[in-house]
Parts: structure tokens; C-alpha cells; sequence
């Protein structure tokens, strides 16, 4: 049986999350496939993407993995979704009213219009928030609660929920499960890259000398220098800092000020006058962090931004400053070569797109690329960069949303944000539509899409969004009610249900 060779250039989260996944979907044993990651001790981890969305726990369980044994490596700790402050501006920026949640669990009825038209049918200051009227979620979520129960079994819960994690002890993990699964490792920097006549990738040779590192099919991992697909290949970044203007991040780790301090099962998001602050909690401490724009804020402002946020508990602190670069490369698949993670693209950490999109490319690479048939990898290079750059596409339009929506005019970047100049066509197209009728899910093509239509109703309808009221069938609006009733009653029965977040995170890291 021929070997076929996969080389992984690149380590960190992206390189160990792509050979883990595929040593278990590629490189099983007897397949003839065999794994390397080539990594550079000279690249450190960025370590503050600190948030996932909950494909991760899907991923997690096909590697074989226990829900605890992740939790205690990765200091992981979970997450029901993002909380909203300050950003809808409504009734005025700061108002205790402008807070809302992107909750995970969808609405319910299902991925439908459900209850949105009886919600948006009532009328008055007596109405809830619309995703504390959809789901129990919400109400689990601000009453600092976990996601599921000790005896639940892993990977599965009441909620649907994501993890927060430390970033360099998840890319140790995953680096462990892999090699366990058979992935070879090899510590080097890489130096020269070798190619055929036709252009296509034959070897990477380490810095210093070293034999070449031969290879099959090369996956780029090597992060924001694009070793392979940009600097060797030639893809081109498509830039979009002209829709999303976020340039720049402040990292600040905080200690908690007691063992027992409650740890938020949701990332909290707080919008100030140039941009926002993440805000994420592990169990020894509290990751957060100033993302903003350059041309609408200093760094030196940021910094105070950032510490007025955080207040004592900063005294003493280092920040750190993290630059990069807002798109993504329009070919993501070169020949025998694929981009994965930030050397494909990179947004800002809102919403936490950054792994998933890792995630996606790692289960797309396993399905199309199960032998190394010269014409079968063409076929699948060219399906590949459709779907993957319409995703990215699809993502900007979605993070957009949360900016073009808000009703805050306070500031040269919030004006900035909210003209629709800046706006892409198709997020234009669908609000134009929308002041005028109810999302449809003939608004998206489901294979682009990595936030299904409740994703954009919590978002659109929490920052307040106008859609005009349809009309309800009485009979229709009668049993919309019945449904609310019951969602209430599941809110209370999840409330008595649930044990704290710490407490549940205390009890898997001890297991």
C-alpha cells in the first residue's frame, strides 16, 4: 500500500485541532495515511482567543475524548452564548435596558419564525426581551447557572452550550490527543519550501538544514504569515477593515479577588466609544481584552478604556497588544495545499468565529480529500473555494449586523459603523427587506451560513430592530401565548434544576 503523507505546517490551535480531527476521520489505522505537524518553536500561540461556538463540542467528542479530561487540561469552563452591553444604544448608550443576549439554545418552535410574529405582535413596556421570551436560556444564563447537571452525560445538557478556554493549554491538548492518535510531531522552523514544475508542493526544508519533510498534501497552519498559501502560492487576502474597522486588541488577565467568586457562563461583550470589551471567565481567572479601531481610538486610550473597565483589580497588570489584519484569502486551496485557521483569514473575536471556522475546514478537508488523486483534489480545491470564501463572506455580513443595527450616534466610530456605506450589499439587501417583513430563511444559503436564522433574530430583535408587527390569526396568537406560558414555566424548572457555573466547573476538573 502507498503512503500518502499530510503535512501540517504549523502548530497552535489550528495546525493540533486539524490533525487530531483527521487522524481520527483520515489516518486511522490501516488506512495508509500518515500525519505530520511541523512546528516552529519560534511562534508562540496568541493565546486570547479564548471563546468557541458549540460545534466545538461535536468536534471534541469525535476525538474520543472525556468531557472532563478536556475541561481540566484546557481550564475549560462553559459558555450559553454572548450578553450584549451598551451596543443597541436604546433608550440611550449605557441605559441599564441596553443589555441583551445572543443565547445558543434557539427559540422555542424550533429554527422557524416560532413565536417571533405574537412577540412582535405585543405591543408595550410589559414585554420581555425576546430571547428571554423564546428560551429558558436567558434566564439561566443571568442567574450565573450552568448549562447542564454533575450527571448529565458528556457532551450533552438541557442547553446548548460552548466552552471558554486558556488557548495555550487547549492547543497542549489537542497537540496530546493527537500524537496519542498517531500524529507525528516534528519541532522545526521551516525554511525552504520545495516545489514541482507544476507548482505544486513537494517538501518543506527546516531552517539551519535537516532533511526535507516530503509530503502528499500540505495543510497551512502557520498563522498570520500564510507561509505556504500566500508567501509561496500567492493567494491573495481580500481585506474587509472597510466594513469591519477593528484593528486592534489590549489583552488584560484578572485574577479573582476570592476562590468562590461566580464565574459568568456567557461572554460578556460591553460596547464602548471606539469599539468593545470581551470579558470571559476560566476558573482562576477572568480573560478580557479592548478590541477596537485604530483610526478611532489611541492606543494609549484604549489602555484606559480597558482599566476604567476593569478598576483595581488591574492595578499592577501588563496588557498586551495584539495588531492584525480583517479578511480572508479568496483561494483557499491551492494545488495540493489548504489554509486553515488565521493563514486563511481572521476576524475579530466577536462571536467567536475563529475556531469553528477552523473546525469547518478541518471536517471539509476529511470528506473531500480521502485519497490523492491529482483529479480528484482539482474537483475538490474547486468546491472548497466556493464554500469557504462564502462563509467567511456570510460571517462578515452576520458580525456587521451587530454594528449597523444600533441606534448609537455618539461617536465617530458608532456614525461610521451605522452608515450604510460601509454596510456589505447583501446585509443591506436583507435589512431593507426586513423593516418591511420577517426574516425568511430563504434570506441564506444554509452551506455558507455558520449562524442560522434564530442567531440573527436574537441579534436583530435584542438591539432593538423595527420590523413592522405581521398579522396573527387570533387562533395563532392564542396558541403563541400557551407557548410562551410554557417557556416561563421551563425557566423556572431550569432555575431549581441547574447547579451554579462554578460549582459544576469545581466538580469536572476534580473528576
Amino acid at each position: 500500500m502507498t503512503t500518502r503523507r499530510i503535512i501540517i505546517v504549523g502548530g497552535g490551535t489550528a495546525g493540533w485541532l486539524t490533525a487530531a480531527y483527521l487522524s481520527r476521520s483520515l489516518a486511522r489505522p490501516g488506512s495508509g495515511t500518515r500525519i505530520t505537524v511541523v512546528e516552529s518553536p519560534d511562534i508562540a500561540i496568541i493565546g486570547v482567543g479564548e471563546g468557541s461556538f458549540p460545534t466545538l463540542r461535536t468536534t471534541l467528542a469525535s476525538l474520543g475524548v472525556s468531557e472532563a479530561a478536556f475541561c481540566k487540561a484546557a481550564d475549560a469552563t462553559f459558555k450559553q452564548g454572548v450578553r450584549f452591553t451598551g451596543w443597541a444604544g436604546r433608550p440611550t448608550p449605557g441605559h441599564d435596558a441596553d443589555d441583551y443576549m445572543h443565547v445558543f439554545d434557539f427559540p422555542y418552535g424550533g429554527d422557524t419564525p416560532g413565536l417571533l410574529p405574537a412577540w412582535l405582535a405585543t405591543a408595550g413596556s410589559n414585554r420581555p426581551a425576546y430571547a428571554d421570551a423564546v428560551t429558558a436560556q436567558e434566564r439561566v444564563m443571568r442567574a450565573g447557572l450552568a448549562p447542564k447537571r454533575p450527571g448529565d452525560r458528556d457532551w450533552e445538557a438541557p442547553f446548548n452550550y460552548a466552552y471558554h478556554f486558556d488557548a495555550p493549554k487547549l492547543a497542549g491538548f489537542l497537540r496530546d490527543t493527537a500524537v496519542a492518535n498517531g500524529v507525528e510531531r516534528v519541532v522545526a522552523t521551516i525554511g525552504e519550501v520545495r516545489q514541482a514544475e507544476d507548482g505544486s508542493i513537494v517538501a518543506v526544508a527546516p531552517q539551519g538544514g535537516g532533511e526535507p519533510i516530503e509530503g502528499d498534501l500540505f495543510i497551512d497552519c502557520s498563522g498570520f504569515s500564510a507561509r505556504l498559501i500566500g508567501k509561496t502560492l500567492g493567494s491573495r487576502f481580500t481585506p474587509v477593515d472597510d466594513i469591519l474597522f477593528n484593528d486592534r486588541a489590549l489583552a488584560l488577565q484578572i485574577p479573582y479577588d476570592r476562590p468562590d467568586a461566580p464565574i459568568a457562563s456567557y461572554t460578556h461583550a460591553t460596547a464602548h466609544g471606539g469599539g468593545w470589551i470581551w470579558d470571559i471567565g476560566l476558573s482562576e481567572r477572568r480573560g478580557t481584552g479592548c478590541v477596537y479601531s485604530s483610526s478611532h481610538m489611541s492606543d494609549d486610550e484604549a489602555e484606559r478604556v480597558l482599566r476604567d473597565y476593569a478598576g483595581p483589580a488591574a492595578d499592577g497588570l501588563d496588557t498586551r497588544l495584539l495588531t492584525f489584519r480583517t479578511g480572508y484569502r479568496e483561494t483557499q486551496w491551492i494545488g495540493n495545499c489548504v489554509a486553515v485557521g488565521l493563514s486563511a483569514g481572521f476576524f475579530e473575536p466577536l462571536e467567536s468565529t475563529g475556531i469553528m471556522l477552523i473546525e469547518v475546514a478541518a471536517r471539509m478537508i476529511s470528506e473531500f480529500a480521502v485519497n490523492s488523486d491529482k483529479a480528484s483534489l482539482a474537483a475538490a480545491a474547486r468546491s472548497y473555494n466556493i464554500l469557504m470564501p462564502a462563509r467567511f463572506a456570510a460571517i462578515v455580513e452576520f458580525l456587521k449586523l451587530h454594528y449597523a443595527v444600533s441606534a448609537r450616534r455618539d461617536t465617530a466610530y458608532w456614525r461610521d459603523n451605522t452608515d450604510p456605506a460601509s454596510w456589505p450589499d447583501g446585509l443591506a439587501d436583507k435589512l431593507a427587506q426586513w423593516r418591511r417583513r420577517l426574516p425568511s430563511r430563504f434570506d441564506f444559503v444554509v452551506d455558507h451560513e455558520s449562524f442560522l436564522p434564530p442567531s440573527w433574530q436574537y441579534i436583530l430583535y435584542g438591539m432593538g430592530f423595527d420590523t413592522p408587527a405581521p398579522a396573527v390569526d387570533p387562533r395563532s396568537l392564542d396558541a403563541a401565548y400557551a407557548a410562551f406560558g410554557k417557556v416561563r414555566q421551563a425557566q423556572a424548572q431550569a432555575v431549581q434544576a441547574l447547579p451554579d457555573h462554578r460549582t459544576l466547573v469545581r466538580h469536572l476538573h476534580q473528576i
